[in-house]
Order: structure tokens, then sequence, then C-alpha cells
């Protein structure tokens, strides 16, 4: 019965140690899309490690279940794994994690109707402001103008995203600033990161009181701006996109003194204008291949005494 707890055990250090590692990391900012990779490697290993201590605590305390994890397995396995020592607390743990993983779901599921429900909302006032031509036909590559003073674009995710963009950003923003900004906006809906930022906010809201979640949400709100950021300059260059984030968020209050704490757009900007050197192609083969080892390792863990016992 040391497995599953090595694995919980696995996952708690995991959970405490990987954030900080990674908050430390001089390339985070450099390389946003090797930090969401690296984010998504981490969290992914917390919940296996979590779903695997399920599924030998339930071996352990259901004969049943036992049955139906190991199969065919020799009887030497089975006993390399000292099931019957489990005891009470083999079905508490059992129990227990399968209702966070319920729970987990449930709140994924909420997260998705949620921002489903949301992005209904936003179509169909969309419409009424912006309704379609006579014969014309929805589509991905349709760019919507709004009528407003403040200038401001966004994206609306779904099978067919949707750029909107308000006609004070077309009069405040002229010429390439204009163009980088809609394609940071299409670097969102292209890398699709309205679903890292539903998974993060499903947890996160799920297990407040589990400070990786919390902060996996965070980094992944701000990693992918920088990785949209990136993705811009590459086209328009750094100093059009930074003068373009400037001008679309100058009337905000995100550049004084009373700037929300949560803005990010200052460090956007100053990045933009004074832009890290990227690592070496060989440092982010390296980083992504350490990063998915990591999921790897509670499946190694889980492996071992049967791989013991069959050697």
């Amino acid at each position: 019965m040391m497995v599953p707890a090595a694995l919980l055990l696995l996952g708690a250090l995991a959970a405490l140690v990987a954030p900080r590692l990674l908050s430390r990391a001089d390339w985070v900012d450099r390389e946003p899309v090797v930090a969401l990779w690296a984010w998504q490697c981490v969290v992914a290993a917390v919940l296996l490690c979590c779903a695997l201590s399920m599924t030998l605590s339930a071996a352990a305390a259901w004969v049943v279940v036992r049955g139906h994890v190991f199969g065919p397995a020799p009887h030497s396995v089975v006993e390399a794994y000292a099931l019957s020592t489990g005891g009470p607390w083999a079905a508490t743990t059992a129990v227990a994690l399968a209702c966070g993983g319920v729970w987990t779901a449930a709140m994924l599921v909420r997260e998705i109707a949620r921002a489903r429900a949301r992005r209904r909302q936003n179509r169909t006032e969309l419409r009424l402001r912006a309704p379609l031509l006579p014969g014309e036909e929805p589509s991905a590559d349709r760019l919507v103008v709004l009528e407003g003073e403040r200038p401001d674009a966004w994206w609306l995710p779904g099978a067919a995203p949707q750029l909107v963009v308000t006609t004070g950003a077309l009069r405040r923003l002229k010429g390439r600033r204009l163009d980088a900004v809609l394609a940071h906006e299409q670097g969102h809906a292209r890398a699709r990161h309205d679903w890292l930022l539903h998974c993060s906010g499903a947890l996160a809201n799920g297990f407040p009181q589990v400070p990786v979640f919390a902060a996996f949400r965070d980094e992944m709100h701000r990693l992918v701006e920088l990785s949209a950021d990136d993705m811009a300059s590459r086209r328009f260059g750094r100093l059009t996109t930074a003068l373009a984030l400037v001008e679309l968020n100058e009337d905000r209050g995100v550049f004084g003194p009373g700037a929300a704490p949560h803005a990010h757009v200052p460090h956007r900007v100053h990045r933009l204008l004074t832009p890290p050197d990227r690592l070496t192609a060989a440092r982010r083969l390296r980083l992504t291949a350490t990063a998915a080892l990591v999921p790897v390792i509670p499946v190694l863990v889980t492996f071992v005494p049967g791989l013991r016992a069959l050697s």
C-alpha cells in the first residue's frame, strides 16, 4: 500500500515545488509557449498522481476493482503492491479522490457551459449590433466592426472564431499598428487559448484552497497574452506592437499609479521594447522534453513494483 501514498506525496511535492521553480526561472517570459507547455505538464502530473493513487487505493479496498485493474497479471505482481495491507484508509482515500475527480469534471462542465452561454449571448448581441448583409454567411474570416468610442479589439472563440474591432480603435490605430492588434487576437484564436483559460479557471474555481491551480490560472492568463504578443511582433515588429498596445490601453488607467494590480499591459510593453534574447533551439527542445517527462514520473512510480516482480 506504499505506492498510493508515494503517488500522493509526489503530487503534493510537484504542486509545491514546480510553481516555485517556474516563477524563478529566467526563461519563462522569454519563451511563453514553452512555459505554457511546462505548466500544463505540471498540472497534468498532479492530476495523474491523484488518479493513479485513487485507482490503486480502490484496488486495495475492493476485490472487484482489483480484478479489473490487474486482470490477468501474475499473482506475484499483485503481491508486489501489498494491497491487502491497505486497511480502512484505502477505501477512504479512494472515495475522497474519486469525489475530487467528480468535482473536477463538474467544474469543467460548468466552466464550459458558462463559456458557451456567454458566447451565445455575445454573438446574439453582435448580430443585433452588426447584422449580416443579405446573402452574407457567417465565417471565421469575417471582421466585425462595431460602433464605439472606446478603442477595443477582441475575438469571439468557437467553431468559427470572429475578430471584433470598434470604430474607436480604427480611428486611433493606423496602418501596421491596427494590423498588429488584429494579429494578436488572431494568435489567440489559432492557438485555441480559450481552452487553456477554461481548464485553468475550472481547476482554480473548483479548488480555491490549492495554490498550484490558482497559480496555473494566473499564469495562463498572463502567458497567453505574451504568446500572442510574440505572434504579432514576428509579423509587424516589436516597436509597432508595443505602440499599438499603448494606444489601445492608454485610456484604461493601466499605466498610471492607480493601475489595477493584475494589469500586465505595462510589463508587456516593456518586454516588447526591451526584448530579451530568445533561448537557443537546443535549449528550448531540452526544456520541452524535460517538461514532457514530468507526467511520466507518476506512471513510472506506479509500474515499478510490478516490473520488479516480473524481473
